[in-house]
């Protein structure tokens, strides 16, 4: 059985005092919820605040990033290492906002995977189409080649230690929602192509999120679909309230 995984992206958003409000918030309402993995991604300067805020908890800590070596002459970025040391538990590798601002290519998401394996952290591998690209009916051709090329030359079992996350670029904080058929029809092709790749015990076994304007409003819906384990949710998370509720209406839901 695959268990939901709720996990929230704040990207550039919140200090590391609005960091500890937030967390505190969320385990106030989420203190009760064991079904759902609930997991958070603040920025990385708090990470550290997250880190104790969160203690005891049961919710997850995540970071937004990773580089691909563990020291040297690299400014501004940040090791696995590092993120080990700070109680990181996830890393997000390859969001479309990385790739469409920063330069991030199947290569790069590749090689941040192995380094997050390495460091022990369980990657969240982004893989989206762009608007034009579902538009040209090209949906199918971009999550492949995205899929082979950020998971070339992993073994089956550290396959077993991914999640990844399907986010249509073109629904990412635009309001517009992937119908929930839309999203399974994605996801079914992911798992099948996890089986070819790897094979169908770790397709099986492996967790799908879904992004894109995710809200409490669509989420059973969404979840409800039987390849869909799970949300890597935006702006809902920026609140107590909406990603709570977004957590809660994924309970019960059994992959």
């Amino acid at each position: 059985m695959r268990k939901i995984i709720i996990a929230g992206n704040w990207k550039l958003n919140k200090t590391a005092k609005e960091t500890t409000e937030l967390i505190n918030l969320l385990k106030r309402d989420l203190s009760d919820i064991s079904e759902v993995d609930s997991v958070v991604c603040p920025t990385f300067i708090a990470l550290a605040d997250a880190r104790d805020a969160l203690d005891e908890s049961g919710i997850g800590l995540g970071a937004q990033n990773i580089y691909w070596e563990d020291s040297g002459a690299f400014t501004g970025e940040i090791s696995g290492p590092m993120l080990k040391d700070l109680g990181v538990q996830y890393v997000i590798i390859g969001h479309s906002e990385r790739r469409q601002f920063f330069g991030e290519t199947d290569e790069t998401v590749n090689k941040r995977i192995k380094a997050a394996l390495k460091s022990d952290l369980l990657p969240i591998v982004c893989v989206g189409e762009m608007l034009e690209e579902r538009e040209a009916d090209k949906t199918f051709d971009v999550i492949k080649a995205q899929c082979q090329g950020g998971l070339k030359d992993l073994t089956a079992e550290e396959m077993g230690k991914i999640i990844i996350a399907y986010e249509p670029v073109w629904a990412i904080g635009t309001g517009k929602t992937a119908t929930p058929d839309q999203a399974q029809e994605v996801h079914r092709f992911i798992r099948d192509l996890l089986a070819e790749m790897f094979n169908g015990e770790i397709a099986g076994a492996t967790r799908i999120q879904y992004g894109g304007s995710v809200k409490s409003e669509n989420t059973k819906e969404l979840m409800g679909q039987p390849d869909i384990d799970g949300a890597l949710v935006g702006g809902a998370s920026l609140k107590a309230d909406s990603f709570a509720a977004i957590v809660k209406n994924s309970c019960g839901i059994e992959k």
